[in-house]
């Protein structure tokens, strides 16, 4: 990296001003990726994600009446929280026929 030579005080003040712009623009984002991180983890989000990568097994009739019910199961956290398991159980059993 060259080093840069300024002839006067006024770029020296205007790259200083730059970086200081650069910086906050930077720190910015990064509260913004930690924010947007923090609202991922939430249950209603979490359940959803769940229920929507299973959404892959379901392939036949059964697909669209699931992504119906999505939003009610999604609100419903503390149940859907203890049927988790079970819903796991049964979409592993459709994915291998039983």
């Amino acid at each position: 990296m060259e080093t840069k030579k300024y002839s006067s005080y006024a770029q020296i003040d205007r790259e200083l001003e730059i970086l200081r712009i650069e910086k906050e623009i930077s720190y910015q984002k990064l509260v913004f990726g930690i924010k947007k991180t923090k609202e991922s983890f939430t249950p209603k989000n979490i359940v959803s994600g769940v229920i929507g990568s299973s959404l892959n097994a379901f392939s036949g009739s059964y697909g669209p009446l699931v992504s119906l019910a999505i939003p009610y199961v999604a609100k419903a956290v503390p149940f859907v929280s203890k049927a988790i398991p079970f819903i796991s159980k049964w979409v592993s059993k459709l994915k291998r026929g039983n």
